[in-house]
């Protein structure tokens, strides 16, 4: 049962009414459920019960403080991308030693605060980036903890900008250089081998990509062991899709099944590392109609959010669902949901069957995963206020940014 219902005739999420968010906090507005964060992480959980398994969230998903303590509540690990996502997850609450660090571009000073923090694993993605962990674990009298992401070459059947285990990904290390690397890892003296991982892409429906792809990786892990290199554990990544529109997601017990037979009767430890499936459905972006346009051949709606606010349509001529908070009667037409900024690329939706008054509040559905996270202030436009509502309870989060704060790192010229 979805957390984001209609009650007497207004969009709630959970006990309140989104109304009350926009009257409170204005718009636009991310809109959060706590219930809706436990309930996907219990999941995972509960399809990796009696295993020796670790769901670690990708922060890149969504960062806020408040998103990511929810989840260190409830045991989770997490996979970052860089050091100010390291930083927000201490912040958070999250424990050090449940981080793996995944990215391709991995600075001195971001390995130097991974040590000091006492990350559980590196996911290490190319030889030039092996070489300069054994560096910086040295000078800081450190054993760097390591794991190689691997492209095991798998087309994922997503989106060509989300598939990143292929041959031609900028991501991870080719399949048949594994081994060769491993062999030189373990001549480095600063280094600790702990596993292997892949990530084969994003908003992915079919498990069957995921289980050849844990094929590949377990040969790996078991000629790596014929060489005296045993594994701890084994990252399987993560990229599980969600339903935006009629996609069909599976479960999290189905999309896994393939992948845990793989994976039946092995030792090592496994790692997860989902996002989108996470927080995506738990999320919504509130906004306000401000004007209507009727033209001959096309209908607008011009809302106070924008592409800056959601990139995903602009980015990946992406579909979410747009529902108005309070529906009512009138005149249905087909309106392109566009937003101020001077683009062409503006836009929330194309062609909503939908009847519109200016004023309304509309609900941008499934926008909790790469919404807020990929925000800009293009246009010199502030970032939306993110709001929590756990029952009845509504917690401000981050609250909108005032304009004076966009510019206060600037000086002009004397």
């Amino acid at each position: 049962m979805s957390v984001f219902a209609l009650k007497n005739g207004v969009l709630h999420a959970e006990d309140v009414a989104l109304g009350d968010i926009a009257a409170r906090f204005g718009t636009p507005c991310y809109v959060y459920s706590r219930a809706a964060l436990s309930r996907a992480f219990a999941a995972y959980r509960d399809a990796l019960a009696g295993r020796d398994a670790t769901v670690c969230y990708a922060v890149k998903a969504n960062s806020n403080l408040a998103v990511l303590n929810v989840f260190a509540r409830l045991g989770a690990g997490f996979d970052i991308v860089s050091g100010g996502e390291l930083a927000r997850v201490l912040k958070a609450g999250g424990d050090a030693g449940k981080v793996v660090f995944s990215g391709v571009g991995k600075s001195r000073d971001e390995m130097r605060a991974a040590l000091e923090a006492g990350i559980y694993c590196f996911n290490v993605e190319s030889a030039a980036e092996l070489e300069r962990l054994d560096e910086v674990a040295g000078a800081l009298g450190k054993r760097a903890p390591i794991a190689f992401r691997v492209n095991p070459d798998v087309d994922p059947k997503t989106h060509p900008y989300i598939s990143t285990g292929l041959k031609t990904s900028k991501f991870g290390v080719p399949y048949a250089e594994a081994l060769p690397l491993y062999r030189c890892a373990r001549e480095l003296p600063h280094l600790d081998i702990r596993g292997i991982g892949c990530h084969i892409g994003s908003q992915l429906l079919d498990p069957a990509p995921a289980a050849e792809a844990a094929g590949k990786v377990l040969a790996l892990v078991d000629a790596l062991a014929a060489e005296g290199i045993p594994l701890a554990h084994i990252d399987i990544g993560g990229g599980m899709g969600i339903d935006y529109r009629d996609e069909h997601a599976p479960s999290a017990a189905e999309y896994l099944a393939p992948t845990l037979q793989v994976l039946a009767g092995r030792r090592e430890r496994l790692l997860l590392e989902p996002g989108r499936s996470l927080v995506g459905n738990a999320g919504l972006l509130l906004t306000r109609v401000e004007f209507l346009k009727h033209g001959a051949e096309k209908n607008f709606a011009v809302v106070d959010a924008a592409m800056n606010d959601l990139a995903r349509p602009a980015l990946y001529d992406a579909w979410h669902d747009i529902q108005p908070v309070a529906p009512h009667d009138g005149a249905i037409h087909a309106y392109d949901i566009v937003g101020p900024v001077c683009e062409s690329g503006d836009f929330l939706g194309h062609g909503r069957e939908l009847s519109l008054r200016a004023g309304d509040l509309l609900a941008v559905m499934s926008a909790g995963a790469y919404g807020m996270a990929m925000s800009s202030n293009y246009n010199t436009r502030p970032r939306a206020a993110e709001v929590m509502v756990d029952g009845a309870e509504i917690h401000l989060v981050r609250r909108r940014e005032a304009l004076a704060e966009l510019f206060a790192a600037e000086t002009a010229l004397p």
